[in-house]
């Protein structure tokens, strides 16, 4: 008999769980975008992390109103924590574009 854990895992359409790796392109690019508008507008400190977060937010809007169609937990194993964490990869990410930008435009 299957344990729990298999019975969970069943859950998943495979070909869903696969293509994960084009939620975390896109997270990637939103990161690269909000950095460079930060730091082209000139913020500063809370301000250019405030921008992150509301991309970040907006960004996991789209994709689990349009992707996901309300039901992240059917997509992503993680549910809608996993569609809202940014990633650590991201926030670097965004402070190296951020600062990159700043240092030209500002």
């Amino acid at each position: 008999m299957a344990s729990t854990a298999d019975s969970a895992a069943q859950l998943h359409y495979a070909p869903n769980v696969a293509h994960n790796q084009c939620l975390t392109s896109v997270k990637f690019i939103s990161a690269c975008f909000a950095g460079a508008i930060a730091g082209i507008l000139g913020l500063e400190n809370w301000h250019g992390f405030a921008l992150l977060a509301v991309s970040v937010l907006l960004t996991s809007f789209v994709i689990y109103a349009v992707n996901c169609k309300g039901k992240p937990a059917r997509y992503l194993s993680g549910g809608i924590g996993e569609l809202v964490n940014p990633g650590q990869d991201n926030i670097f990410t965004f402070i190296l574009v951020w600062t990159l930008f700043y240092g030209m435009y500002a």
